[in-house]
């Protein structure tokens, strides 16, 4: 595919996106259908399908319109490219711009615009972050990184970051320790590399580390993930110490992927489903990663910014209440509770905090943290409660 081919099918998906159908979905489809597509136009699809998703307010300031043309338009625009050289309707071309394309599009002014939010969030980013909401909605309409746990059950950073350079991945430490590894160059190699098909790493979220190091974890403890999903965490805490390791979904097929993720990192998770779950407790430590908007990962999934919605956040506040009241009857005396969400909002992250204390007056917070959108990782928030 030339250059303008692939912006092409980007203004089509973008089109496909914005009638409702989900970004993964659209691209899923696209590469299905689209055979003579090869890995390198289809990663560039992507990533111009990702960054309109990222910056569509200002994008379609910058290109007069909110359709997938204005966005890539917008788009190159805000690269100083010249559209003209991209949209010739030559081949599988975008269309030639016509006289109202080429006169529409202005910077963005309002703050809205600006920062890429939907006008009913803007109040929510100031309330929870203050002074830094801007920069960390500005932060959302880049690139994520892509962050390596190295297993230290298995292996040693020095020893990680050596074989992943043989597999042509080069790596970076995190700043300040721990087992955080920044990919420089060769991302979408990772999975196919020896150091990850054998355990040595694994892909994590750099603030995901850090809020799972922050845990307590004595040794022979016995953990359960409440909310495990594909179950990263866990096996980050499973990378700490010996232990008895446990893991529970309300949708278990979103387990699916923890036994292999955990035979490969050479530990043992057994996955309990509701009816197990107090059989094997009590637990020493019930991690609940609770389901939330996913605010503080929107760099990774950028329609879920626009598909969010005041009654989805809503529901997801009481989806989350609900799931602090039920986890804590699994705690063993003298164990914890820890609830964390990679959300920016206060309504999911202190306010439940706070609302979780003062309806179990047994119960009371022993810390709280934050993590901010950064360049090794993504906003998250952490809070721990003990009897």
């Amino acid at each position: 595919m030339t250059p303008a081919a692939r912006v092409q099918a980007a203004i089509e998906l973008l089109d496909d996106i914005a009638t409702g159908t989900p970004a993964e979905r659209a691209l899923t489809s696209w590469a299905r259908r689209s055979r003579f597509a090869g890995s390198k136009d289809r990663a560039a699809v992507r990533d111009h399908v990702f960054q309109a998703l990222r910056c569509w307010r200002s994008y379609a300031c910058l290109g007069g319109a909110a359709t997938g043309r204005g966005l890539m338009l917008g788009a190159l625009r805000d690269q100083g490219l010249n559209p003209a050289e991209i949209f010739t309707g030559q081949g599988h071309a975008p269309n030639p711009l016509n006289l109202d394309e080429v006169k529409a599009g202005a910077a963005p002014v309002a703050d809205a615009d600006r920062l890429d939010l939907p006008d009913w969030q803007l109040p929510l980013f100031h309330a929870a972050l203050g002074p830094e909401a801007e920069g960390t909605a500005l932060a959302l309409r880049t690139r994520a990184p892509v962050v390596l746990r190295v297993n230290a059950r298995l292996s040693t950073v020095p020893q990680a970051i050596e074989e992943l350079d043989k597999s042509g991945v080069q790596v970076e430490p995190v700043e300040g320790g721990g087992h955080g590894l920044i990919v420089i160059e060769g991302a979408r190699r990772v999975m196919q590399t020896q150091p990850y098909q054998t355990g040595l790493v694994e892909v994590q979220d750099g603030s995901s580390q850090a809020a799972m190091e922050a845990l307590d974890l004595p040794p022979g403890a016995k953990v359960l993930d409440y909310c495990a999903g594909g179950g990263g965490k866990i096996l980050a805490l499973a990378a700490r110490a010996e232990g008895h390791w446990f893991a529970h979904d309300a949708e278990p097929a979103r387990m699916a992927d923890l036994t292999p993720r955990a035979q490969r990192a050479g530990v043992q998770i057994a996955q309990l489903s509701g009816d197990q779950l107090a059989a094997h407790g009590p637990f020493d430590l019930v991690l609940c990663d609770a389901p939330c908007s996913g605010s503080g990962t929107w760099r990774r999934a950028p329609d879920a910014k626009w598909r969010l919605t005041p009654e989805r956040l809503d529901e997801l506040c009481a989806i989350q209440a609900e799931i602090l009241d039920r986890a804590q009857a699994l705690v063993a005396p003298g164990g914890r509770l820890a609830y964390a969400t990679c959300s920016l909002f206060r309504p999911e992250n202190e306010a439940q905090s706070d609302g979780f204390v003062a309806r179990h007056h047994d119960w009371h917070e022993t810390d709280r943290r934050r993590w901010s959108v950064s360049a090794v990782g993504d906003g998250f928030y952490l809070s721990t409660f003990s009897r």
